[in-house]
């Protein structure tokens, strides 16, 4: 029986979790039929509660619509015997089906809704578990219009080409319009695959507002659009949403042509239905094509095989354990399998990190595939090491980098032993919270402009940036890329997303990864509207008018524009793998060209001979489960993360102390071009969080859930240790002086949210009732101290300055630029006679003397956790201030009973001589170069303005 109409539509967008309401839903639902299959007819109750039934009904009828089980005909039973007040038969309905749900049997078992068949249980039992292991279930997305009889007769179709030599076993969810199968795409987390079929309308019943990103503009158009147009337009709008589906296009019209226009939006195009089985057998390959785990399983039979040991590792087997009296205890810990797979055999099925031609080569295809990159490497040892090497294979010594002076110390490490010349970039302050932001465009504009300047354009080698931060903070990548290729063509980006791997699962956050955004641009230059576009510009700007440059949203030259990019994920960090787990993407349009031999020498350099394959294999695997389950989870993760947030927004108590910050504490109004202040209301839905991330400067990670404790007393590190995870066993990355930082993941659930909340409202009656029995002294203090940590945050430093003896030099090696010499200042540093050391009150006076006082070390606090000072940085009155204020224990650089390790004056003026040395000589070979009739190097501008009319104009410096 068809399922009953809803009533003047439902928005699935106003919901913070659809599966969230659909699970409630099922539970009230169940309870409220149990409790009016005992009313009495009479019973004044009854008419309250069944009328509330109608609303779950109501409530759960269009999402019902978007899954396989229950299945319309099932569901339409049960709203049947509703409709009659069959209600006994009704519960007993609805409670099959929610045990089923909730235990997810249905994915194994044809037969759980039987009447003769056991009772589900919620508990899963290893059986259980074992048939979902060996035949994992999905559901394929058919969009066709179809009369309930005809989609039962489609359901039994696929069931009888079911064979026991199937890999997976599958259920299809029939949708009719082009919107339903855009909601279904984004709501039904089974989905594997999606088969089109030809002629369909194009609006739905079921509104939800989160699909007008996808839908604007488009609605005139799709219902004038020929039918055999609308199959390929919906194609390529779901790709956008979730480009891991297979996508199917069956047409009764012009097969081949249809094929030669769209075949790459689709994995097959199919006439009629003159193929279902090819269709049936495609469907199963396309999802095993993603399943499939090459190095996982070469190293899983590795372990199944009989051999000999005669090399290294006398673990390998777990010989080494069994063999022995004393440490049989780590086998029972860690079971055998970690042992029989313990190798460093490059041959017999398995296969070298170092020069992989076999199951590694195929599983770093597979990631690259599934991460949008063109290549991608895998790592043992972590992001730490992955930034290195793009950092020494892109980097010449002497080359200017551009980078975040808050990014990851790993960073100015690779930055040293490339012996780069690095341009630290401020980010903007974040005071009260004592924590930072992210680099506004405008600022590494104005850096490249000063570059320009100076003549040393040319020598600007990358922009390494982290997106996102540690607190969450995201880029609008692909404007930065664009505005900053405008000024320099040749660019090389970095971006570091150690804490964003989980970004490439789900749309709102893919637009804004390195990879997405690497090829958009690569279209968008070969677009001609594009080159037309920039024309336009090209021919309205003035390019030695740098007040101008920065107003402007820039347009490079598609000709010259080269889109090289890299990004490093900490895949263990977020997705899953073992610790240390981390790969390096690339999309580098020059990669062969001009990197390939540099990349393998800095992969050589920093990566182990003997990689652990346990890692190697964890990444495979959590590649597979980023393609088939990857949007699920991190939708989860984000919807988990809003729950916390509005269930401490709400708590009467929780909220007197504790506040977790919305976007608009994180991003200042004039990077916020949406005006949205928080991402999630029961009023509008998620519309705020897709304005926001569409528009912004700078958009907020909303998984991570920054909370405000000063209120309470507590400092960030005694909040974290003493409370989190000495009391209650809760584990927390980060801190600052006043805040603390929870992160959802994919493992995280709903329980967990729970414990959480359930812990802040002891800790906050704990605050309560300390500070009720505190004396009128204790109180003044405690008050004292909450005041400290609310109202009176020491200011932020930025970047001071290099030191004049460590400083870049224009071209003409005379005006200072703003690089320096790291790696100079740092071996400086290695001599003692070139040091000494300062106490922190006799730096502050030698400063006021006018004394450079210059660090020779990284001095990093725990938090923040990024260099205050670098080697060769000049000390200043600013970064005392915060220092002094600081109330951590760990600061990496700084010994409190010496001070700080700055260099000697003589050290000092043996270092200018090198850098006037050195300026001197690179002057010389500029002037040989001239001589011998090369042409200098030119930048996007001068090429630009070259073709512009507007750059006759006379010269005007920039402002500032």
């Amino acid at each position: 029986m068809p399922t009953p109409p809803i009533k003047n539509g439902t928005s699935l967008s106003r919901y913070r979790s659809v599966w969230e309401m659909r699970a409630d839903g099922w539970i009230n639902l169940v309870d409220d039929l149990s409790r009016l299959a005992i009313l009495p007819p009479d019973d004044p109750e009854r008419a309250r509660r069944l009328a509330h039934v109608h609303r779950i009904v109501e409530s759960l009828t269009p999402i019902e619509s978007y899954w396989a089980f229950p299945g319309g005909r099932v569901f339409g039973e049960l709203c049947h015997w509703i409709e009659r007040e069959e209600l006994a038969r009704a519960h007993q309905a609805a409670r099959r089906i929610h045990r089923v749900l909730a235990a997810r049997t249905y994915r194994h078992d044809a037969n759980t809704l039987d009447s003769d068949h056991e009772l589900p249980s919620q508990i899963e039992t290893d059986s259980e578990r074992q048939a979902q292991l060996a035949r994992p279930y999905f559901e394929v997305l058919i969009v066709d219009e179809m009369s309930a009889s005809e989609e039962d007769a489609l359901r039994r179709r696929v069931q009888r080409k079911r064979s026991a030599d199937d890999d997976f076993i599958f259920d299809v969810v029939v949708v009719p319009t082009f919107e339903d199968a855009l909601i279904a795409t984004l709501v039904n987390f089974n989905l594997q695959a999606v088969v089109i079929r030809h002629g369909f309308p194009f609006h739905s019943v079921n509104h939800n507002h989160m699909l007008r990103r996808f839908l604007d503009g488009m609605d005139g158009k799709v219902e004038d659009m020929p039918e055999f147009e609308r199959g390929p337009l919906l194609g390529r709008q779901i790709a956008q949403i979730r480009p891991e589906l297979d996508l199917y296009l069956v047409t009764d019209v012009n097969v081949e042509a249809i094929a030669a226009q769209v075949g790459e939006v689709f994995k097959r195009i199919f006439f009629g239905e003159e193929d279902h089985i090819e269709l049936y057998s495609s469907i199963m390959k396309g999802v095993g094509e993603r399943h499939r785990t090459p190095f996982f399983n070469a190293l899983r039979d590795y372990a199944k095989q009989p051999t000999g040991v005669f090399h290294a590792l006398p673990l390998a087997r777990g010989k080494a354990i069994m063999n022995s009296n004393w440490i049989g205890d780590m086998a029972q810990f860690y079971g055998m399998n970690l042992f029989m797979a313990e190798t460093s055999a490059t041959s017999g099925g398995l296969d070298s990190l170092l020069d992989p031609v076999g199951p590694l080569k195929l599983a770093q295809e597979y990631a690259a595939r599934a991460f949008g990159a063109r290549r991608t490497y895998f790592a043992t040892n972590g992001t730490s090491t992955c930034n290195k090497i793009v950092v020494q294979a892109l980097v010449k010594p002497d080359d200017i980098v551009l980078v975040d002076r808050n990014c990851h110390k790993s960073h100015h490490y690779g930055l040293v032993l490339a012996g780069a010349q690095v341009a630290y970039l401020d980010s903007y302050p974040l005071d009260e919270f004592s924590m930072y932001g992210a680099v506004l465009l405008r600022h590494i504009k104005e850096t490249l402009l000063s570059f320009r300047r100076a003549g040393t354009l040319d020598r600007v080698r990358m922009v390494l940036l982290t997106n996102c931060t540690f607190d969450g903070i995201v880029y609008d990548v692909e404007r930065v890329m664009l505005e900053c290729l405008a000024i320099k063509p040749d660019l090389v980006f970095l971006w570091d997303e150690a804490w964003f791997a989980f970004a490439r699962c789900h749309p709102i956050y893919r637009q804004r990864t390195g990879m997405a955004s690497a090829a958009r641009l690569a279209e968008t230059f070969k677009d001609p509207a594009y080159a037309r576009r920039h024309a336009a510009f090209a021919a309205g700007i003035d390019w030695n008018d740098d007040e101008q440059l920065l107003n402007a949203r820039l347009l490079p030259d598609p000709a010259r524009a080269r889109v090289r990019v890299y990004a490093t994920h900490s895949t263990h960090k977020t997705l899953t793998a073992l610790r240390q787990g981390s790969m390096i993407h690339v999309w580098d349009q020059d990669f062969k060209d001009k990197v390939e031999e540099s990349f393998h020498e800095a992969y050589m350099t920093h990566t182990s001979t003997s990689p652990n394959y346990q890692i190697l294999a964890s990444l495979d695997v959590g590649r597979r489960q980023v393609e088939l389950e990857g949007y699920e989870l991190i939708q989860r993760q984000l919807e988990l993360a809003m729950s916390l947030r509005e269930q401490v927004l709400h708590h009467p108590l929780l909220k007197r102390y504790f506040r977790f910050l919305r976007v608009s504490d994180m991003v200042p109004a004039p990077y916020r071009e949406s005006g949205v202040d928080n991402y999630y209301n029961d009023e509008t839905g998620w519309d705020n969080l897709e304005a926001a991330w569409q528009t912004d400067e700078f958009a907020l990670d909303p998984t991570r859930a920054t909370l405000t404790i000063g209120a309470t007393g507590m400092d960030g590190d005694t909040f974290k240790n003493k409370e989190l995870m000495d009391r209650y066993g809760i584990q927390i990355n980060k801190t600052s002086r006043n805040t603390v930082l929870f992160m959802t993941n994919i493992g995280s659930t709903r329980s967990a949210i729970a414990y959480l909340i359930e812990v802040l409202v002891k800790i906050a009656r704990d605050v309560d009732a300390r500070v009720a029995d505190m004396s009128s002294i204790e109180r003044r203090i405690h008050e004292r101290r909450v005041r400290s940590l609310t109202l009176e945050q020491p200011p932020l430093p930025d970047f001071s300055s290099f030191h004049f003896a460590f400083r870049g030099r224009s071209v003409e090696g005379r005006a200072e630029t703003r690089d320096g010499d790291i790696r100079s200042a740092f071996f400086l540093s290695y001599e003692d006679a070139n040091c000494e050391y300062i106490g922190m009150v006799e730096a502050g006076q030698a400063i006021a003397a006018g004394r450079e006082l210059v660090s020779a070390l990284f001095v990093i606090p725990y938090p923040p956790g990024f260099p205050i000072l670098v080697p060769g940085q000049v000390i200043s009155a600013e970064i005392l201030q915060f220092m002094a204020a600081l109330d951590v224990r760990e600061i990496h650089g700084f010994r409190p009973e010496l001070g700080f390790r700055i260099f000697s004056q003589a050290a000092l003026d043996l270092a200018a001589q090198a850098t006037a040395a050195r300026a001197a000589l690179a002057l010389a070979g500029r002037a040989a170069q001239s001589q011998a009739g090369d042409p200098p190097a030119q930048t996007e501008p001068a090429l630009a303005a070259t073709a512009s009319p507007a750059a006759k104009k006379p010269a005007s410096r920039s402002k500032k």
